[in-house]
Parts: C-alpha cells; structure tokens; sequence
C-alpha cells in the first residue's frame, strides 16, 4: 500500500492532469484580474477567520478545489487596482520557470547540485554588474531577499575594511555603519545582527525631501570617532521604502573614498533603474558603490524572491565566509564562482537564476526599461493630480512609482486628520476595490500607493481619489485610531 501512495504521489500522468487544470485556472485568473472583469483586488478576511477556514478545507474541502480556492483567496498583484506593496506582477511566464524550479529541486550549493543555474546565475549577474557600469572585476550572486543580501552585503564590507579578523576573533572594538534615517529596517536589523548595537547605527537625518542630508555626514562621523566607534560602512538608499526617495549616491561616493569606507547602495527596490534611460539618473552616482543590492522581485517582474548582491571587486565576492583571515585569491587560486554555497549564508537555494535569465532570452532587456519607466512614469501622473487637487496633499514630489498622500481638511486637528486617513485605508482594505498602504512621516498618517502593474492608468487613479473623498465625506466627527 505504502507503495502505491508513493506511485501516485510521482505519477507523471497525475502531475500532467493536475498541471493542465492549474494553467487554466491561472489563465483565467489572469484574465479575470487584467481586465478587470473582477472589481476587487483583494478579498480581504480577518486572520482569525482565514486561519478557520484553512483548518476546516484540509479536514472536508474538496481537494479538486485545492489549487483554484488558494488562488481565489490571496491578493491579486496583476490587478490594476492593486497599487500596495512593492512586489511586481510577476511575468507569467515566470510561472513556468517556478515550476522547473520546484520540480528538478537542484538545490545550487555546490555546483554539481545545479549545473546550468549556477553558470546562468554568472550570466545574469554579469548583465547587472555591466549595466552598473563596473568592470569585469566585478561579481554577484542571487540570494533569497534584500534582508539577505544587505546583511551579506555588510559583512562583506566588515571584512574588506577591517585589518581585525572579526570572523575567528569576535569584536574586540566598537564597530558601526552610517546610514539614512529613511533606510529600510532591514538595514537597521543587519547591523544588530552583526553585533554592532544601537550605538553602532549612526543614523543620519535627512532633508526635507526625505533624503540622507550629506552635509552633516563630516560631522556624525567625527561623533562617532570621538566615541572610539570605528566606522566601516555607509549605506546608500535607492530609495527609501516608505518615501521612494533617492540618496545622493555622488556625494555619499565622495565621502566614503574620503575615509575609506565601504559604500553599499540598497538598491532593492530603485536598483532596477539602471535599464531605464530616462530614469538611470536617478542612480547618478551607483556605478561608484562597492556592493549593490537589487530585487528581482520588485521591479523586474520576477517572482518572489529574487535578489542580485553585485561587487564591484569579485574578490570578495567569495571571501565573507571564509574562515582564514587571509582571504584573498591569489594568481594559483581558482575562483570557483560556480560553487554558490560558499558565498551565502543560504547554501541551499532556489534555481532562481532561470527567472531572470528568460526573461532576457524572450524579452531582451528592453523589457526592464519598458516596465520601469512606465511605472515611474505613472508615478509622476499620480503624483501631479494629487498636487492639484485641494483636498490631498503630497508627503514630497515622487522621485519614483511611490507616491505618499493624505486627505486634508482644515476642519480636522492632526491627530483628527491621522485617525481619518487612517480610517480611511482600513476602509479601503475592507472594501477591497483598490489595495494600497500606509506610512507614517514626521508624525504625520499618510495614505501609500506603489504603482506595480504597467496597466495601472490615471483614470484608476481618479477612481481611487473619488472614493476616497466619499469616505471621508462620510466622517463627519472625529473618529477612533484604526489599529
């Protein structure tokens, strides 16, 4: 018996039936959510319920319903009503890449365990580096998440850096990063991980635009100094995550080449930017970063998770995890790019490099440039009716496809105005119509839109103004802070 369990679990002929009616159900649901023929992008249920009902499918649901209830019971990114957070439609074509991934299971630690990933990884790494507009010196890899790669990333810099052998010896002085106020929590998470501790977090302020202020940069690192914290590393946000707004990557080169530090772009969500030609300025400055981080997953249309860390030297490419404090190649080494395990803290991956890669065998890199400038491009528009429009106001002018906004009425107090925008959004996640999120800014609520489908218009936009300004319409008296 136990016999035929397992036939029928590897039976190729239940896996192709089964595979046949998973395409068409996504093929509908793609239909469904890009044309809109269904209103909602979201089906939002309460966690407690939606814990409930999972735990009653798998004692009496119909397993002929498995795969297309999963699919109606998730929020729907191909709608283009979902402008929440940053994770892209995924290209469809993606799904079937996921589906060799799962299936062969080459697991990439040593390159016998994933032969043509790990040499497909080289060539999507190596398109990257070159977009930069680094040399052939340069390396990458993919990794699963920009939490990943920027703890990588710092460790990377911790090494290079340091004359102290951190990785046999522990920490012996107090070591610390600089980085935006504005910078993903990751980042903030990264350097705890790593031991340095709140004090070793130097957080810069940032202007009024949301932007690291790298006139006081000479200043925070002489308090620092001043308070024996040595100094590694300074972090570059491309962009922030709550604003979308832009660091001066030239300034903060500049700096770093000053005093010797390691400048590493978290790029994760704006790295893409680079196939843009009419948005790569906004990187001005990247192709002077040590190390880089972009994800796949935000804004090149790939599946989660999908994550390049990129160095401009490839010696240390390979040397974090190295136990000998004497880590770089030398001319009789080899550099055996292609055993990945040695370079992640993963070992064991995804054959995640198959994503990127069709995408630039069916597509060609135009698509990077096609899909990014479009939602940037739609950003702006976002950002332009909401600048004219009395009753919203902008957090700052978007750099990006992240537009932050608040309804505004000058009947209504701060603390009013954040319970209303507040309510507001919950409504809107209840409704289910339009998906966005929220930020808080100086003290202030502000509605979130990130604009992720390239079929998102203006006319959408509109749509969610006026209903929006229905909701608050119907706030008439203050109401309680949604939490």
């Amino acid at each position: 018996m136990r016999n035929n369990l397992l036939q029928k679990v590897y039976s190729p002929k239940f896996f192709q039936e089964k595979g046949h009616q998973v395409i068409d159900e996504l093929t509908a649901h793609l239909d469904d959510k890009l044309n809109e023929k269904s209103e909602k992008a979201i089906q939002w249920n309460d966690p407690e319920e939606e814990l409930k009902f999972w735990k009653d499918f798998l004692k009496s649901g119909d397993e002929n319903d498995l795969f297309k209830t999963i699919t109606e019971r998730t929020t729907y990114v191909h709608h283009p009503h979902y402008i929440g957070h940053q994770v892209s439609p995924a290209a469809p074509i993606t799904a079937l890449t996921g589906m060799i991934s799962s299936l062969l299971n080459n697991g990439m630690a040593v390159y016998e365990m994933g032969m043509s990933p790990s040499a497909i990884e080289r060539v999507v790494t190596d398109v990257l580096c070159e977009k930069i507009g680094w040399d052939t010196n340069a390396r990458g890899f993919l990794t699963s998440g920009g939490t990943l790669a920027n703890l990588t990333a710092l460790l990377a810099a911790r090494k290079a850096v340091l004359k102290q052998d951190v990785w046999n010896e522990g920490l012996n002085v107090p070591l610390g990063i600089m980085v935006s106020e504005e910078a993903h929590y990751c980042v903030d998470r990264a350097a705890r991980i790593m031991g340095l501790g709140e004090k070793g977090i130097i957080k810069i302020p940032c202007t009024e635009s949301f932007q690291m202020d790298t006139t006081v940069l000479e200043e925070k690192y002489g308090e620092a100094l001043h308070k024996g914290i040595a100094i590694f590393a300074i972090v570059g946000s491309a962009p922030s995550t709550a604003t979308g707004m832009f660091d001066d990557l030239e300034a903060i080169a500049g700096f770093a080449k000053k005093h010797g530090l390691w400048f590493h772009v978290d790029g994760a969500h704006g790295g893409a930017g680079i196939f843009s030609e009419k948005y790569r300025h906004t990187l001005k400055g990247i192709e002077n970063a040590d190390s880089v981080v972009i994800d796949g997953h935000k804004m090149m249309m790939l599946p989660t998770i999908t994550t390049a860390l990129l160095l401009k030297n490839g010696l240390y490419a390979n040397a974090t995890f190295r136990q000998k404090a004497d880590y770089l190649l030398t001319d009789s080494d080899h550099e055996d790019w292609y055993n990945s395990g040695k370079r992640t803290f993963e070992c064991t991956k995804t054959m995640m490099s198959i994503h990127w890669y069709t995408m630039l065998k069916y597509y060609g890199e135009v698509v990077f440039d096609a899909y990014i400038t479009q939602l940037y491009d739609m950003g702006a528009s976002f950002g332009e009716m909401i600048e004219h429009h009395a009753s919203f106001q902008l957090a700052v002018t978007p750099m990006a496809n992240i537009v932050c906004f608040r309804y505004v009425d000058s009947n209504f107090s701060q603390l009013q105005l954040n319970e209303l925008n507040a309510k507001i959004r919950h409504q809107l996640l209840e409704d289910g119509e339009f998906y966005i999120v929220q930020t808080k800014l100086r003290g202030w609520h502000y509605l979130r839109v990130t604009v992720m489908n390239p079929f998102t218009t203006t006319e959408h936009f509109q749509k969610l103004l006026d209903k929006i300004l229905l909701m608050a319409q119907k706030s008439v008296t203050p109401v309680t802070t949604i939490c």
